[in-house]
């Protein structure tokens, strides 16, 4: 858990460490992913950490509702640094999935395709630097890592509309995703990139 540190000139006082506790944001969500055929309504209850940025939030929502399955749960974030930002599980607890968020280093990447069956990264990262991050060494199965990049200016758009209760309808279709929030349409592209030269 986070601390801040609470200073005083008062030489009598003593330092304080303050946990930092994360905030919950609330998501109604009706999802119609037409690429994958799922329709779903979800109400979501996510723990935003305070070292965590609007981007990634966003970013983390959306791969949730982009990867939405039976089983599918948020980990404990960025609290937790060796979890996955999403993981989905069988009925026996088993990893079937490891899904990161953000720009992960290639130590990580090699990490989750060890231990999950499928990886998925989704991000915002030009596409350059996430191959050049994968370069520096060999990551197991790196050819079997899906990755998904949003554009920046869409996930900024999106993170001006948020609060800490949001309702938001979210369209997938031929790889094009449009949000609506509070009457207020997005959309952008959902672009499958690779770890290895194009």
């Amino acid at each position: 858990m986070s601390r801040s540190t609470l200073v005083t000139s008062d030489p009598t006082h003593r330092t304080v460490f303050v946990a930092l506790s994360s905030t919950i944001y609330n998501f109604d969500i009706q999802l119609s992913d037409v690429d994958r055929h799922v329709y779903e309504t979800l109400s979501l209850r996510v723990a935003r950490h305070p070292s965590e940025t609007a981007e990634y939030l966003v970013t983390r929502v959306l791969a949730y509702c982009l990867e939405y399955v039976e089983g599918i749960t948020f980990s404990k974030g960025i609290a937790e640094p060796d979890e996955p930002a999403i993981v989905v599980r069988d009925l026996t607890g088993a990893l079937r999935v490891w899904i990161e968020v953000g720009s992960p280093d290639a130590d990580r990447l090699h990490k989750a395709s060890k231990a999950a069956r499928k990886v998925t990264l989704y991000t915002h990262v030009a596409p350059a630097l996430l191959r050049r991050e994968a370069s520096k060494r060999a990551i197991h199965r790196v050819d079997d890592i899906e990755v998904w990049r949003f554009e920046t200016s869409f996930l900024d758009a999106l993170e001006r509309l948020i609060d800490r209760s949001t309702r938001l309808e979210i369209v997938r279709t031929d790889a094009r995703l449009y949000v609506t929030v509070g009457g207020t349409v997005l959309e952008g592209d959902v672009e499958r990139v690779t770890l290895g030269e194009p």
